[in-house]
C-alpha cells in the first residue's frame, strides 16, 4: 500500500505488527533517510487515515509517537511538521541499550508482584482456550470471537464491582491507556475539547488524552478525593477522569458524599465521568466500595485492566460505555487493530469460570496486606521522622519526608544504594492559570511495594533511612 506524505510517496508494508507500528516505522525511516526533509508538512490525520484505509486513531498514535521521539513537532492550528533538527537526519542513531534490570529494592509504584504471576494456572487456561476455541473464531475478529469471554467477564464485574452493563457494552482493550485512546477518539469527534483530571495523578492516561486532542485540566485532590466543587468553576469542561476506588498517588478514596456530588455535576452539565477502576481489587480494611458506574450507568464510563491483578504482560483491559456511545466507538473501526487476542480473552474466562482468578486475587490481597504492614512497621522503626498516609489499599504508600529533605535528591542517592524510588512531584501538574489552583502535598515519595521481595522490606526501609539521614546531615553541614 502506498501513501503520499509531503513531496514523496511511501510504501506502507504489510506483515506482522500493528498498523500504527508499521506507519510510525515508515515515517521514521523516511525522516532518517532525508526523504522527508526538515520542515515538511505531514497530511492531517484524517486525510492520511482515509488514504491508508485505517482509523484516524492509527495516524494520531503514529504522529504522537514520533513527536515524543523528537521527529515531529505539532503546533495548535498548524500542520504537523518534521522537526528542524530531527534526530537521525544525520548519522543513524546508535543502538538502544538493553533494558535495565529492576532495582534490587524495588519501591517504584505501579508494578505488581511479578514473581506471583500464576504461571501454571495461566498456562493451563490458555491451553484450554487454544484447544476449545471454535475454529471459525480463530479468524480473530474480537467482537465476534470474544462474545463468550465478554459475557463471563461481565458477570464477574457485576458480582464483584456491582457494575451494571451487558456484554454488548464491554469492549476488550490492551489496557487502560488503549481504552483512554479509544474513548478520546470518540469524545473529540463528539465535540469535547477538555477533560478535568485529578492533580496529582498518573501521567500516562492524561498524556494519551492530550495526544488524542483533549486538553487535561487539573483539579485538586484532598483527603476525600477529587474536590468536586472545583469542577463547577471550569468552563467548557463536561468530562472528568477520576480514580474513586483508590486515588493515585494520594492513596485516598472518593467519599460517599463526593460520589453523589460528582454524579450530580455530570447530570447538570450533560457530562461524563470516566472511572479508572485503579486498585479496586486490593482493599485490606474491608470490602471495596461499589463502582461509580453501577450508580449511574448512563453517565459513567468504566476502565479496568489486568496489569495489577495478573501482569502488565497480559496486555488486556476493558472499556464499559453507555449504550449511546457504543455505535460511535464501533464507527472508529479500532477493534481489528489493537484489541487483545481472543485466546487471551478466552484464557481469562477459563480462569474466572474455574474460580482460579478469584483465588489468585484473594492470595494477592493477603500477600500485599502483610507486605504493606511490614513496610509501615519498618519505616516507623528506621525512619520515624517521616510519615505514611493513605488507605489500607493498593500497592503504594505516600511517604512525607522530613522538612528540608529534597525528594529528588533522595531518589538519586537511593539509586546508588539499589533503591528504586519515585518522587511525588512526578505526578503533579502545573497549577492552572484560572481560579483552580493545585498545590500538591508536602515533599515526599510514592513508595510501591508490589514488586518488593518480602525478605528485603526491612533492609529497603533501613537503606532509605540512611539516605535521608545522610542528606539531613549534609544540609546541616551546609
Amino acid at each position: 500500500m502506498s501513501i503520499t506524505v509531503g513531496p514523496v510517496e511511501l510504501i506502507l508494508p504489510t506483515g506482522p505488527g500493528s498498523l500504527t507500528l508499521r506507519l510510525s516505522t515508515t515515517l521514521r525511516e523516511a525522516i532518517q533517510s532525508g526523504r522527508l526533509p526538515a520542515g515538511t508538512a505531514l497530511p492531517p490525520s484524517r486525510v492520511l487515515a482515509a488514504e491508508a484505509g485505517c482509523s484516524r486513531w492509527v495516524v494520531t498514535e503514529a504522529y504522537g509517537q514520533l513527536g515524543a521521539e523528537g521527529y515531529l513537532v505539532a503546533t495548535t492550528g498548524s500542520a504537523t511538521r518534521v522537526r528542524a533538527a530531527a534526530p537521525g537526519t544525520a548519522p543513524p542513531p546508535s543502538p538502544q541499550p538493553p533494558p535495565q534490570p529492576r532495582p534490587r529494592y524495588d519501591l517504584t509504584p505501579g508494578v505488581p508482584d511479578l514473581a506471583a504471576f500464576p504461571r501454571a494456572r495461566w498456562a493451563e487456561a490458555y491451553r484450554q482456550a487454544v484447544l476449545e476455541l471454535p475454529t471459525d473464531l480463530l479468524a480473530g475478529r474480537a467482537l465476534v470471537a470474544t462474545t463468550a469471554a465478554r459475557t463471563t467477564l461481565t458477570g464477574f464485574l457485576h458480582r464483584t464491582r456491582q457494575v451494571q452493563e451487558d456484554p454488548t457494552q464491554l469492549s476488550l482493550t490492551t489496557g487502560s491507556a488503549a481504552a483512554i485512546g479509544w474513548l478520546t477518539a470518540v469524545l473529540v469527534r463528539l465535540g469535547h475539547t477538555r477533560v478535568a483530571v485529578e492533580d496529582p495523578s498518573w501521567p500516562g492516561l492524561r498524556a494519551v488524552a492530550r495526544r488524542g486532542g483533549l486538553e487535561p485540566v487539573p483539579v485538586r485532590v484532598d483527603a476525600h478525593g477529587l474536590v468536586v466543587e472545583d469542577l463547577h468553576r471550569l468552563r467548557d469542561v463536561r468530562l472528568v477522569l477520576v480514580t474513586p476506588a483508590h486515588q493515585f498517588p494520594a492513596g485516598v478514596a472518593l467519599s460517599a458524599g463526593r460520589r453523589l456530588e460528582l454524579l450530580e455535576w455530570a447530570r447538570s452539565v450533560d457530562g461524563l465521568v470516566i472511572e479508572d477502576d485503579y486498585d479496586a481489587d486490593f482493599r485490606y480494611d474491608g470490602r471495596p466500595v461499589a463502582s461509580l458506574q453501577g450508580m449511574d450507568p448512563d453517565r459513567v464510563v468504566l476502565l479496568g485492566s489486568l496489569s495489577k491483578a495478573l501482569s502488565p504482560a497480559i496486555e488486556m483491559g476493558w472499556l464499559i460505555m453507555p449504550q449511546p456511545l457504543i455505535m460511535d466507538l464501533l464507527g472508529l473501526d479500532l477493534d481489528r487493530i489493537i484489541s487483545p487476542s481472543p485466546l487471551t480473552a478466552e484464557a481469562l474466562a477459563v480462569m474466572i469460570d474455574r474460580g482460579w482468578y478469584e483465588r489468585h486475587l484473594r492470595a494477592q490481597r493477603l500477600r500485599y496486606r502483610r507486605r504493606r504492614e511490614h513496610l509501615i512497621a519498618a519505616l516507623a522503626e528506621h525512619l520515624p521522622q517521616a510519615s505514611v498516609s493513605g488507605l489500607a489499599a493498593g500497592l503504594h504508600l505516600p511517604l512525607r519526608l522530613p522538612d528540608g529533605v529534597d525528594a529528588g535528591a533522595v531518589v538519586r542517592a537511593g539509586a546508588r544504594r539499589g533503591l528504586g524510588l519515585v518522587s511525588a512531584d512526578r505526578y503533579r501538574m502545573r497549577p492552572a492559570a484560572g481560579p483552580v489552583q493545585t498545590p500538591g502535598p508536602g515533599p515526599g515519595l510514592v513508595l510501591g511495594f508490589g514488586n518488593l521481595r518480602d525478605r528485603r522490606v526491612g533492609e529497603a526501609a533501613e537503606r532509605l533511612a540512611h539516605v535521608v539521614s545522610n542528606l539531613i546531615h549534609s544540609n546541616l553541614g551546609d
